[in-house]
C-alpha cells in the first residue's frame, strides 16, 4: 500500500496515536504524518504510508490552513486552554470590529515567533515541554514565520459578566507557525491577555478538511476491504509535470538512479517520470551538468 491518507484527527489523540493506531489497523510499520497536532487539535492530519512516507518533508512543508477561537481578557501558560490561567484583564467594553480587523491586516506578511514552552521545539538536547513540566525557563530561538491570511470570521462574543471576547478567525501559515502564539501576539497588538481556545485544521497538503476519513471509518473499511480513504502517490503529485519513461530511460537511466537527456520538459521545474502510467521518481534539472538529474525515487511505487 502506497499513498496519503488524509485522515481528519480527533480532539485527544496526538499525532504519533494516530499513527500506532494505523499500522495495527493496516498491519503496516512504514508509516508517518505529515506534521504535528496538539491533542486538542482536531481536522486534517495527511499520513504518507509505504513509498509515501518520501514524501513526508515535502508535504510537512505545504502551507496549512485553521479556523479556530481567540479569547481576549486571559492567558494561560499553554498558550491553550489546556494550560492555567494566568493573567487576566477584565474587558469593560467590546473591542470594536474595526479595531479588530485592523489588527488582522497588521499581521499578514513575515512574523517573528518565540516557540512556546509547552512545545517539541529541541534546545540542548531537550523538547522545551520537559524544561517546563520540570518548572525551568530557558531561552528559546526565535523563527520567522509567513501569514499568506488572516481574518475575521463572523461577530465577535463579548461577554459582559466575565469579561472576555472571543474571536473566530481563518488563517493560512507557513510551516512552523504556532498558531496558539499568533492569538498570545494578537492579544498582544491589543495590549490584552489571550489564548488559543479552540483551533481546527481544514487543509494541509492540498487536502480538505471534508475530503478526510475518521480512523473507525478506515477501520470498517479495511474490514470490508475498501482502499478508498488512500489517495494515490500520483494523484497527490499530480501537479508536477509528468515525463513518461522509454525502456532504455527506465532500464538504462532511473532504475539505476541515473541521469536522464529530456529535451521537451520545462528545465525551469520538477519532473515526475511514469514507467506505465506510474510514477517512478522526480527529477530536477542541473545546469552544470546540463542534464536531468534523480532527486526523489519512488521505485516501489505500484
Amino acid at each position: 500500500m502506497n499513498g496519503v491518507i488524509p485522515l481528519e484527527k480527533e480532539i485527544g489523540m496526538t499525532s504519533s496515536d494516530c499513527v500506532y493506531k494505523l499500522r495495527k489497523i493496516l498491519h503496516t510499520k512504514k508509516i508517518g504524518h505529515t506534521g504535528t497536532l496538539d491533542p486538542l487539535v482536531d481536522g486534517v492530519l495527511p499520513i504518507c504510508v509505504g513509498q509515501a512516507t518520501k514524501l513526508v518533508n515535502r508535504l510537512t512543508g505545504t502551507p496549512k490552513e485553521y479556523e479556530g477561537e481567540i479569547t481576549l481578557g486571559i492567558s494561560t501558560s499553554t498558550e491553550d486552554r489546556e494550560g492555567d490561567f494566568v493573567a487576566q484583564t477584565k474587558l469593560d467594553n467590546p473591542i470594536s470590529d474595526e479595531k479588530i480587523k485592523q489588527v488582522f491586516d497588521s499581521m499578514h506578511g513575515d512574523l517573528i515567533q518565540i516557540p512556546p514552552m509547552y512545545s517539541a521545539v529541541r534546545v540542548n538536547g531537550k523538547k522545551l515541554y520537559e524544561y517546563a513540566r520540570a518548572g525551568l525557563e530557558v531561552e528559546r530561538p526565535q523563527r520567522e514565520i509567513h501569514i499568506y491570511d488572516f481574518h475575521l470570521i463572523g461577530t465577535p462574543e463579548f461577554d459582559s459578566e466575565k469579561g472576555i471576547q472571543k474571536i473566530r478567525f481563518h488563517v493560512k501559515c507557513s510551516k512552523g507557525t504556532y498558531v496558539r502564539t499568533l492569538a498570545v501576539q494578537f492579544g498582544e497588538a491589543l495590549d490584552l491577555p489571550a489564548f488559543m481556545s479552540q483551533l481546527t485544521r481544514t487543509k494541509s497538503a492540498g487536502f480538505e478538511l471534508s475530503e478526510t476519513f475518521k480512523l473507525s471509518e478506515i477501520e470498517s473499511m479495511v474490514k470490508s476491504k475498501e482502499n478508498d480513504f488512500i489517495r494515490s502517490i500520483d494523484t497527490v503529485l499530480d501537479y508536477i509535470p509528468e515525463h513518461e519513461l522509454t525502456e532504455d530511460e527506465w532500464e538504462i537511466g532511473v532504475l539505476h538512479g541515473g541521469f536522464l537527456d529530456i529535451d521537451d520538459a520545462d528545465k525551469n521545474q520538477e519532473l515526475r517520470v511514469l514507467k506505465d502510467g506510474v510514477s517512478k521518481a522526480l527529477y530536477k534539472y542541473d545546469l552544470d551538468r546540463k542534464t536531468w538529474v534523480p532527486e526523489l525515487m519512488l521505485l516501489n511505487n505500484d
